[in-house]
């Protein structure tokens, strides 16, 4: 199998995640789910399957968590026509070997019509194979690797790693001056390999220039990876890291007095309810980061819908963040899907046809229409949105913008032909 690795605890967030507005979370009079009829589904279940990743270095939770809240509020409101959605979640735990188990008992022993709230560094690529090999889609929330987006049976509502961080890097060189950038990742082929290659393609092709500092998962050593930075003279760090480990080098850095020798720019992962508690004032105004989805705390229909639905359904300890929103919104675009299918013919082929024949789709939590189609590669989120870390929250510096790499030829020629863009 491509590009596999094995994990073991290096860091985890432990600043715990925060709930999003209570304003938004008492909207429940907003509340909108399938049918809306008020009546619970009791037909035959629709059995619809989800994995994540939960384990040190990194929590990817929250997308299916949001699904199942969503399918909770599906079925307390007619289901599909009738028929309730059995959602059942497995944990890979960034264990290769477990992936493939918890896949293969969803596709092939569960029987599952689809994949929802996918979210995994692992899965992805373990299961990338068997979900073509078995014509099953998964509608996934958090993909962080290559074969995420490279994948015939695999479309995604977050951006990933490449485009969130060429998003960043594209607001660092236009707004802070960014001539040298680090790109500072895992030495995993298909994530900060891949992720931190496209990086540097893309700093060259703006006459700038970029350095990898990829360090091994099982061994982090921030202090060196530091002093590296320091010894590269980049004027700019780029954070492509989850949460934890891209907290602990912005520790190291602040006890070094670090913050003002570079630029310091993320993609989205530490974008996170709570991480103020962590950082305090020492980063305000200081650390700017590329947010895949909409604010938590903004007012479209779908992010309000999010919150109401995620409080009233979701289990306490439930992950609110960005993959909490993409595995709200995946679970959201799947059902309106079913939603279009005569109910007694509701299989595996069917569902995998509602899902490819979904196009131009849209959302307040996407800067984007969102689409599927029949391909071997997908990422219809390619455009997000700039925030600064500032007095314990973050504040928007730039809405809705795309970028422009070689990497999205092949995706817009894929909305051209849909008649997406011109």
């Amino acid at each position: 199998m491509k590009n596999l690795m094995k994990i073991v605890p290096a860091l985890a967030f432990a600043a715990g995640v925060q709930a999003f507005s209570p304003a938004l979370a008492d909207s429940h009079s907003e509340m909108s789910c399938g049918m809306n009829t008020g009546k619970a589904a009791t037909g035959e279940p629709i059995k619809v399957g989800g994995i994540n990743g939960n384990a040190p270095p990194g929590d990817f939770s929250g997308g299916t968590d949001a699904a199942a809240a969503y399918f909770a509020c599906v079925n307390a409101n007619g289901g599909i026509n009738g028929r309730p959605i059995e959602y059942i979640v497995e944990n890979d735990q960034w264990n290769p070997e477990l992936a493939g188990q918890v896949g293969t008992k969803l596709v092939k022993d569960e029987g599952v019509v689809a994949l929802v709230g996918n979210g995994s560094v692992v899965s992805m690529a373990v299961n990338a194979k068997l979900y073509a090999d078995e014509g099953v889609m998964a509608m996934a929330s958090a993909c962080a690797i290559s074969e995420c987006y490279e994948s015939s049976n695999i479309v995604s509502t977050n951006q990933g790693p490449l485009p969130s961080g060429i998003g960043a890097l594209k607001f660092a060189i236009e707004e802070l001056g960014t001539e040298h950038a680090a790109c500072i990742g895992f030495n995993i082929p298909n994530n900060g390999g891949w992720a931190c290659d496209w990086m540097n393609r893309y700093m060259e092709s703006k006459g700038k220039k970029g350095t990898s500092i990829l360090m091994d998962p099982t061994a982090v050593d921030l202090n060196s990876v530091y002093l590296q930075a320091l010894a590269e003279r980049v004027d700019t760090i780029l954070l492509m890291l989850p949460a934890g480990p891209a907290i602990g080098l912005l520790k190291v850095a602040e006890e070094q007095g670090g913050r003002d020798l570079f630029k310091w720019v993320s993609p989205t992962p530490i974008y996170e309810p709570g991480v103020g508690e962590v950082l305090g004032d020492y980063w305000s105004g200081h650390l700017y980061v590329n947010i895949e989805l909409a604010q938590y705390d903004s007012d479209g229909a779908d992010n309000r819908n999010w919150a109401a639905v995620t409080a009233k359904y979701g289990k306490e300890g439930d992950r609110l963040d960005t993959f909490s929103q993409s595995g709200f919104i995946s679970a959201k675009f799947f059902t309106d899907a079913l939603l279009t299918l005569d109910p007694d013919k509701i299989d595996r082929a069917t569902v995998t046809e509602a899902i490819k024949g979904i196009v131009g789709v849209e959302s307040d939590l996407l800067c984007g229409p969102y689409y599927v189609g029949d391909a071997d590669r997908h990422m219809p989120n390619h455009a997000g949105r700039m925030v600064v870390y500032k007095d314990g929250g973050f504040e928007t510096v730039r809405d809705c913008y795309d970028i422009d790499t070689a990497y999205l030829d092949p995706i817009r020629e894929q909305e051209k032909a849909l008649g997406l863009s011109q």
